[in-house]
């Protein structure tokens, strides 16, 4: 019988070969890593002979989905018999949307989409968690520095996300609603992620973003300077102030729960990769990870991008559980933020499931 334990990114549009090339270059100038266009395969393609799987990640170079790619890079994916084809999309909303399409099997992206596709009377379970915190960062445009101090200097502000409706989107809202103010007092601009991101940033296209790794820290190399961030859940510590727990799960792979119902076996296989990869990681430096990802994805300066991939380390899974404080701690963030779920009737134990752990 079917046990459950009770118990949250993103890619620019391509637009054409002229604007690879051109976002390309831009990488090359700035280090900000690149992608492949949305809906192609940015890392190794599909992963060779065996049972052919399609997972939409929601922005194949943040951080945040590294387990997703690295489960690849390591042939982890190919050792449980699995041909996996990652498509790198726009973000975690784009990425859902493709799934429900039906133009993925399973998504790598935030668990929080599962609480949100529940109030609309659709079942998606999320089945590995490979994150304990979102890892974002509210920062604010160098332009704004010395204009915007607090969330209340937001109001009226252009703020960057992914994409609207991912998980940036609902942490501005929840942000602007948790210090007494409308989720809608500060507008939100889709700015990507990696090089668009950044540049949105730096050129001061946005008056200010939520951002992840390595985006920030390459933003940071480009103005000379620590940028001024206004929130941060990069680390345990920073969870525990922003949203009051030490566990937020965010990255994970979720399916429709009836293709898990059909695909058992292959659940099973995707969600022991994964935790291979979170044991490997847990037990490799920052320095042997990066050595593993595709070099694209440090941008032209490896040192960096293992420096931060280390630092990032402690908010990574290691088992690839849920836990019931996690799930409950996104849940309040939801009914904080997005009105879509509000005080509708939430079971928990319908939107996550460990029953494919080893």
């Amino acid at each position: 019988m079917k046990q459950h334990t009770p118990a949250r990114a993103s890619r620019r549009a391509a637009q054409g070969a002229a604007l690879v090339a051109g976002l390309a270059l831009l990488l090359s100038a700035c280090g900000a890593p690149a992608s492949a266009p949305p809906g192609q395969s940015a890392a190794g393609g599909s992963g060779g002979s065996g049972e052919k799987v399609t997972i939409g990640v929601g922005g194949q170079t943040l951080l945040t989905y590294l387990p997703t790619t690295l489960a690849q890079q390591l042939g982890f994916y190919e050792k449980e018999g699995l041909d996996v084809d990652l498509q790198d999309l726009q973000g975690g909303s784009k990425a859902l949307t493709a799934m429900i399409g039906g133009s993925t099997d399973v998504t790598s992206g935030y668990y929080e989409h599962t609480i949100q596709m529940q109030a609309k009377k659709q079942s998606i379970e999320a089945f590995v968690n490979e994150n304990l915190s979102s890892g974002l960062a509210l920062v604010v445009a160098p332009k704004n520095e010395d204009s915007i101090t607090s969330l209340e200097d937001l109001k009226g502000k252009n703020v960057g996300v992914t994409a609207p409706g991912s998980s940036t989107d609902m942490f501005v809202k929840y942000l602007l609603t948790k210090d007494g103010m409308k989720g809608t007092d500060a507008s939100v601009s889709a700015v990507g992620a990696g090089s668009s991101a950044v540049a949105a940033v730096e050129n001061g296209q946005v008056d200010a973003a939520v951002m992840l790794e390595p985006d920030i820290s390459v933003l940071a190399k480009r103005i000379g300077h620590a940028p001024k961030i206004i929130a941060d859940v990069r680390t345990p510590e920073g969870l525990k102030e922003v949203f009051g727990t030490s566990s937020w799960p965010s990255s994970s792979l979720y399916a429709k729960t009836d293709w898990l119902q059909k695909n058992p076996e292959t659940a099973k296989k995707l969600a022991a990769a994964i935790q291979e990869t979170l044991q490997w990681i847990s037990d490799h430096s920052g320095e042997e990870i990066a050595a593993k990802m595709p070099q694209k994805y440090a941008g032209g300066d490896e040192k960096q991008y293992a420096k931060v991939i280390g630092e990032l380390k402690k908010t990574l899974n290691t088992t690839g559980e849920f836990t019931e404080e996690g799930a409950q701690a996104v849940l309040e963030t939801q009914r904080v933020a997005n009105p879509e779920v509000g005080d509708k009737e939430i079971d928990l134990s319908k939107t996550y499931t460990n029953e494919y752990l080893k």
